[in-house]
């Protein structure tokens, strides 16, 4: 009995243990994300890295690069912390900064009304806007008008997939990165692909396989994102990138990712 006595008690307490664990983690995750940087000095930031040149991970180093990492390290410097990238798929991105597995989206985010229900975007950092294009050879693809009966690759999650899928008698193939689209679009497997114009044009640059036809198709606006009650992170982060565009430091990293003047 005393031997039975004592398991028990010995799993009342490993049961304990485990509960106490599990409410600090909740916790942890519940934390805003202002109190965690007072707490760790870290401001975790999920992040797409495939999508250049916004983020996407350097070959030779296996680093993170692009325009949204060089700008979210100058908030990270005005907010006297450091970044923590951790990457996550893009159609996942939203649940991930909700669950507390990141406190700051930083991602060529697009700022909707139907995004803005789940999260709390900052002031606009970057103006974008879909393009369509079609392989280098292709003569019957002028413009959107021209896809009824093709196939169209887009990234999953994306307001690319959400116009693609509005667009009528076409097939939409999403993929979790647009890489992927892209290079099924050189293999012959589709016949467009529908994605925001500056990751285009990077990829037709490296690979010369395709080109943009029509105009740009939407006028939109990237942001970084917190969870929607935390306004404290929200209010640094707006602060951080006015003084980062009061200055040279914006245009600095413009001129690095898109040229002088791009």
């Amino acid at each position: 009995m005393r031997y039975l006595a004592h398991q028990r008690l010995v799993i009342w307490w490993a049961l304990g243990t485990c509960l106490l664990l599990f409410a600090a983690g909740c916790s942890n995750n519940n934390m805003s994300g202002m109190d965690r940087i007072e707490e760790t000095g870290v401001l975790r930031i999920g992040t797409d890295a495939t999508y250049p040149p916004f983020e996407s991970i350097e070959t030779e180093t296996g680093d993170i690069v692009g325009f949204d990492i060089d700008l979210v390290k100058e908030v990270c410097r005005e907010l006297q912390c450091s970044p923590e990238f951790i990457v996550t798929p893009f159609d996942g991105i939203v649940t991930g900064l909700n669950t507390g597995k990141y406190d700051l989206i930083v991602s060529s985010f697009t700022i909707t009304p139907e995004r803005s229900e789940q999260v709390a975007f900052s002031d606009p950092y970057y103006d974008a806007g879909q393009a369509l294009a079609v392989p280098e050879y292709d003569t019957t693809i002028a413009g959107v008008d021209d896809l009824a009966g093709h196939s169209i690759g887009v990234q999953l999650g994306t307001t690319g997939e959400r116009l693609a899928k509005n667009l009528n008698n076409v097939t939409v193939v999403s993929f979790e990165n647009i890489s992927a689209a892209f290079i099924d679009m050189e293999n012959g497997r589709l016949d467009a692909v529908i994605n925001d114009r500056p990751t285009t044009e990077i990829f037709i640059r490296k690979r010369g396989t395709a080109k943009i036809v029509g105009p740009t198709l939407t006028a939109e606006k990237y942001g970084m994102a917190v969870r929607k009650h935390d306004r404290e992170l929200l209010e640094a982060v707006n602060n951080a990138l006015y003084q980062i565009r009061k200055d040279s430091r914006y245009q600095t990293i413009q001129d690095r990712w898109f040229g002088p003047g791009g």
